[in-house]
């Protein structure tokens, strides 16, 4: 398959929440390639459905905010009803880079992999304070602890797979706990993994609304309940 037909049957699923500020320069970007975008407004109270009407993606509404993992969930079953082959969760923040999009379809386009994993700490990380960078640290620790599975970034959100994979996993974990529940679907299926080097860039709005200390610990006791009920 040549670069150009694994680019139409791509699917670039956005989850957006009040960015507005952000949205329009990554579809910009995003937009210039072959690829199919779909936004995923997941209840914004600004501009980011108006927004992202202006280019040429499919937009969908949740009517209230129900996070980033439901967002997804809708975006990834969205683009298997219009027949996607592979699919890339990309952030509507500007953090991710689209020109290593390539870097993780790869794998999967060489049958060699199901699912591509994006690793900031295998690849390179600016402007990162020392309190989150901590905060992932632990979040990797913790996931090798308690899902056995050994990965060196946990809460990336930038990620490739393959159909067939996102056919199998399962995302249940509505918030942000839904990045850890996908490398548990990843190990429960048997599914191939790698890690792919990629650049995430915080900014001081992306910093505000990623997680906190709080928050990651929130994330763990929405695993451990939701392992104890799967």
């Amino acid at each position: 398959m040549s670069q150009s037909d694994s680019n139409c049957s791509t699917w670039i699923i956005v989850a957006a929440y009040n960015e507005e500020s952000r949205l329009s320069s990554t579809l910009m970007t995003l937009t210039q390639q072959s690829y199919n975008v779909v936004v995923v407004d997941d209840g914004s109270s600004d501009r980011t459905a108006e927004i992202a009407a202006r280019f040429p993606v499919w937009v969908l509404r949740h009517p209230i905010n129900c996070g980033q993992g439901a967002a997804l969930k809708t975006g990834i079953d969205f683009a298997l009803s219009r027949g996607a082959e592979y699919l890339v969760t990309f952030d509507g923040d500007g953090q991710h880079d689209v020109d290593e999009i390539p870097r993780l379809l790869n794998p999967l386009v060489a049958g060699t992999a199901d699912v591509s994993l994006g690793s900031r700490f295998l690849g390179e990380v600016r402007n990162i304070p020392f309190t989150r960078w901590l905060t992932l640290k632990a979040g990797i620790l913790f996931t090798r602890v308690v899902s056995g599975i050994r990965v060196s970034d946990v809460h990336n959100g930038f990620r490739a797979m393959t159909r067939r994979a996102a056919e199998r996993i399962s995302i249940r974990q509505p918030r942000m706990a839904h990045a850890s529940e996908i490398l548990d679907e990843i190990c429960l299926h048997g599914l191939r993994f790698v890690e792919v080097p990629v650049t995430i860039t915080y900014a001081i709005e992306t910093l505000e609304k990623g997680q906190s200390s709080l928050g990651a610990l929130r994330i763990t006791g929405h695993l451990l309940v939701g392992r104890i009920w799967r």
